[in-house]
């Protein structure tokens, strides 16, 4: 369970005094990142702290069988903090002269977020900062994508670069699930994979419809120590694999976190959705700049200025100008995605790395007999594939 700490600069005036005079601090209790609990985020958009209005940014879902949602934002692309490191590195030192998080201003950050001593959700609207133990934050983004549109920024004073760990990434996991709507996803781009800044962070928002990418069928690969299940996407432009289940949430965490460890030692940009309250995790290596850097993206597609990041590759198109906005259809995304995608056999090069990384991993913690539990990891060298999965409440999702 996790303790949520309000930042006393960061309280609006409204909420400090119903504090102060004893009364409720408003919304559900669980300070989610819903309507009932967002007044902080709404605040530092009536202080004019972000770049532009993203409440007035034109959005509709395209017609076709995935759903793609496509948003005209002229304003992100002009007014968006500008990338300041190499793009073919996935893994680089954190640079303190260059921008990084703890060069935001104060109000920028909304809240405190770590793990509660007793077990219980709390919330506290105002609490100090403890900066020697470098607490992880939720600040705004200030050149927003969607309503809520925020950024989780674990250990911030510890100035960590832009890569998955384990620790981090279960933070993550943990911020999904305590939020309890599937519309709320996370989001993780590394380096060379449209991250554009090198201090550890994940986004966040919340957007009330179906992602692509959630609708798209999957086939199951294998599963793993901790019951977690590792399957293919399937009929998507980008292909990938989908995380689910687990016996904890500490068991998916680890075998997410063990993927994508393996490709930033390997030097492959990738991106990551947390999907369903945390419990489905979508892993996409990509290619797109290196495609840029190679001059092997056409002048078109050069031309929208949309680099495909962890919310494009989901369904969601972050469109710059109004002619594509206009001319959007499922054909366009798919046209676009397709050059994000590994080739399929660059794919299975890149899933054989995998595999062998989570197998060397799960095999450390079992004992002798259980290896052979790792069997169906095997197969995937072989190009042997399980039945889809069809299981509860991912039905709707898994079965397109």
């Amino acid at each position: 369970m996790l303790r949520i700490k309000r930042v006393p600069t960061v309280v609006s005036n409204y909420q400090k005094e119903e504090v102060e005079d004893g009364g409720s601090t408003g919304g559900c209790g669980r300070n989610c990142m819903r309507d009932c609990c967002l007044p902080g985020w709404e605040d530092r958009m009536e202080r004019g702290l972000f770049r532009y209005d993203v409440t007035a940014c034109s959005t509709k879902v395209i017609p076709g069988e995935y759903g793609f949602i496509a948003q005209l934002n002229e304003g992100r692309h002009l007014k968006k903090r500008p990338t300041e490191f190499q793009v073919d590195k996935v893994l680089q030192p954190f640079d303190g002269n260059k921008f990084n998080f703890t060069k935001v201003g104060q109000e920028e950050i909304l809240f405190q977020f770590e793990a509660s001593k007793d077990g219980e959700v709390k919330f506290y609207p105002i609490a100090p900062i403890d900066a020697e133990s470098s607490p992880s934050v939720v600040a705004i983004n200030v050149s927003p994508i969607e309503y809520g549109h925020v950024l989780l920024i674990p250990r911030i004073l510890e100035c960590l670069p832009q890569r998955i760990d384990h620790e981090s990434f279960l933070l993550a996991l943990y911020m999904a699930s305590e939020a309890g709507n599937p519309y709320f996803r996370l989001g993780y781009n590394s380096l060379g994979a449209f991250a554009t800044i090198n201090h550890l962070h994940f986004q966040a928002y919340y957007l009330a419809v179906p992602f692509p990418i959630e609708k798209a069928p999957t086939r199951k690969i294998t599963d793993i120590n901790g019951g977690v299940v590792i399957s293919e996407i399937l009929k998507y432009p980008v292909r990938g694999l989908v995380f689910e289940g687990g016996y904890s949430l500490e068991d998916l965490s680890n075998a997410v976190s063990d993927s994508c460890i393996c490709l930033q030692d390997n030097n492959i940009p990738y991106n990551v959705l947390i999907s369903d309250s945390g419990s489905r995790v979508f892993l996409l290596p990509q290619c797109y700049a290196e495609k840029q850097a190679l001059g092997e993206v056409s002048p078109e597609l050069l031309d929208t200025q949309v680099n495909p990041a962890v919310w494009e590759i989901s369904g969601h198109m972050v469109l710059k100008r109004k002619q594509d906005y206009e001319g959007a259809s499922e054909d366009n995304a798919w046209r676009l995605l397709a050059e994000v995608s590994l080739s399929e056999a660059r794919f299975q090069e890149v899933l054989a790395i995998i595999f062998e990384t989570i197998s060397c991993a799960v095999t450390e913690s079992l004992p002798d007999e259980d290896e052979q539990d790792l069997k169906d990891v095997d197969a995937l060298d072989n190009g042997s594939h399980h039945t889809p999965i069809v299981a509860g409440k991912q039905e709707c999702l898994v079965q397109h």
